[in-house]
């Protein structure tokens, strides 16, 4: 029961060469800085809203 926190992977997909500062900043902060990494983190509204911001860099994959 300690571990009820939902969790959400995010997979790096895209570079961020030629992209914004602030671009490269979110996915430092979601714990991305190449490409296919994959990071695991607490499922909330502000890591929600990075994915958010740089949704096209990153996809969300589907654990089994």
């Amino acid at each position: 029961m300690a571990n009820d926190k939902k969790t959400v992977t995010v997979e790096q997909i895209g570079s961020p060469l030629r992209r914004p500062g602030n671009q490269r900043a979110t996915l430092v902060g979601l714990g991305l800085n190449k490409i296919h990494r994959r990071s695991t983190l607490e499922d909330t509204p502000a890591v929600r809203g990075m994915i958010r911001k740089i949704s096209h860099l990153v996809r969300v994959v589907e654990d089994a």
